[in-house]
């Protein structure tokens, strides 16, 4: 069964082996309003420009985004590019790169000219070398790969076609890996894929599938047909089809196909989303994870990179948001014990120009009188504040035998209701300190209070705001809900 929340607590800190194809992507954005008076061409105004790790270097940026290390091998020329990549992967704290500088091969670099308004691939430029590199440069390659398995989890092979990944190193890879007990990931390219023979799982998409078995794949039963012919072929453990809107395939060798949907997502772009299936299908597989849950977690991945511009990674919290439901992430999201972090959240709101309401109280058994003071407070405003008073603060003002629940079930409790934005915590009796530091611009209190009697009245009339009394649903309360709990108890 997949269990999202075990599988996110062990991706970081996981170590993972990458060998393929690094280029340098050069992504440049603007728009297009005319055209050239020397030729019938778009000119493009460029805006901005953005220069990334790319191809093989993108799984591994993945990796380390999911707070992974990756031990990366690779291959660069002697030229600017292949220094602004050995650059550009020294800044990455969690990737480790080990380069071979190879002076006859320039590096593979791709320049992207972007449509900014549209998010449009307009026109893509391409300096590469597609030969397999040479028998010396795979030596060198193979042994950095077979110096490090002993420190991974599970190895991925990045294949581009630009060379690196020449038949004699993915052999010696493959076999290296699978007698050191790691399982080969591989991300193919090209039409013969028995060069991957034994790989424990391979990820091609949808087309690349029916080019390598020459099977349709129009629907579930011809992709799965697809599927098995291609571990028939290869002989691997399994094989994870990548199907655009259609979602994910996994086929393994014994067991039944599994079809995951399509997250529903406003696509901006599709590059390097297979790069990121492979990343957290490999970082999966390395925390021990099984294939479906990895497939699982890589398919909610990839709804979030395609929702971003350019060759795009995503960090372990985005992955969480996707892979969990809100009620799940409600009480790390909305709960703070800290009062630090309090002041940058309440920036961002009012930068935004949204109306701040407050309210508070113990909150000991949920019932519909909280409720409903908690969804008028919430109509009066547009972000929502809720001060808990804590186990300390709930014993003095109510006895020794409260709360009965303490304060982290209380404040997870009111996490999970859509009416509350954000839960405080607070030590004191009164909730005055709370209300000078989130400085509400509506402050609403349940009850028969008048509004002269209402705690940081004062306060919030000095900045312009206003007090709202909310009267309470008859006949619900914590107190009676306890005595009515005792006198059944009793009886």
């Amino acid at each position: 069964m997949f269990q999202p929340d075990q599988l996110l607590s062990r991706l970081a800190g996981q170590r993972v082996l990458c060998i393929g194809d690094l280029m340098l992507d050069d992504f440049l954005y603007g728009d297009v309003s005319r055209i050239s008076p020397e030729a019938p061409a778009p000119v493009i105004a460029v805006r901005r420009s953005e220069v990334v790790i790319g191809g093989a270097g993108n799984v591994a940026r993945n990796i380390a985004a999911l707070g992974g290390t990756c031990i990366f091998v690779g291959m660069v020329g002697d030229d600017e590019a292949g220094r602004q990549l050995i650059a550009a992967l020294g800044d990455e704290r969690r990737i480790e790169p080990s380069l071979v500088v190879d002076n006859s091969r320039m590096t593979t670099r791709k320049i992207r000219f972007v449509s900014e308004h549209h998010s449009t691939h307009l026109l893509r430029a391409d300096w590469e070398t597609t030969e397999p590199v040479s028998e010396a440069t795979e030596r060198m390659l193979i042994s950095r790969v077979t110096d490090r398995l002993a420190e991974v989890g599970a190895v991925v092979l990045s294949d581009y076609a630009k060379g690196v990944l020449s038949p004699a190193v993915i052999r010696a890879v493959i076999d290296a890996a699978l007698a050191a007990g790691k399982p080969v990931i591989v991300d193919p390219k090209g039409k013969d894929f028995s060069i991957y023979r034994g790989a424990t799982l391979i990820t091609p998409n949808r087309q690349e599938l029916a080019n390598a078995t020459r099977h349709p794949v129009r629907d579930n039963d011809e992709t799965v047909a697809a599927a098995h012919e291609l571990i028939r072929q290869t002989g691997s453990e399994g094989v994870l089809i990548t199907r655009s809107e259609e979602g994910i395939t996994l086929v393994t060798r014994d067991g039944e196909a599994v079809h995951v949907p399509a997250y529903p997502v406003k696509v901006r772009d599709v590059s390097g989303a297979g790069d990121t299936v492979v990343a957290v299908v490999a970082t999966a597989l390395a925390a021990g994870a099984g294939y479906e849950s990895a497939m699982r977690a890589a398919n909610a991945a990839a709804a979030v990179v395609v929702g971003k511009r350019g060759t795009a990674t995503l960090s372990l919290a985005e992955l969480r948001s996707r892979l969990l439901p809100a009620a799940s992430l409600a009480s790390e999201e909305k709960v703070l014990f800290d009062w630090s972090r309090l002041d940058e959240q309440l920036a961002e709101w009012r930068r935004q120009g949204l109306r701040i309401g407050f309210t508070n109280g113990c909150f000991d058994l949920l019932h519909p009188g909280h409720i409903k003071v908690l969804a008028g407070a919430r109509a009066a405003c547009d972000r929502l504040v809720v001060g808990l008073n804590s186990d300390d603060s709930v014993r003095r003002l109510k006895g020794p035998q409260r709360p009965v629940q303490d304060e982290h079930a209380r404040a997870e409790v009111l996490a999970a209701l859509e009416a509350v934005d954000l839960v405080v915590v607070f030590p004191q009796d009164t909730p005055a300190a709370l209300i000078g530091r989130v400085r509400p611009k509506v402050l609403v209190k349940g009850g028969d209070y008048k509004a002269e009697e209402v705690v940081g009245r004062e306060i919030v009339e000095a900045e312009g705001g206003e007090v709202v009394i909310i009267k309470l649903a008859e006949g619900h309360s914590t107190t009676g809900l306890i005595a009515r709990a005792d006198g059944k108890a009793a009886s």
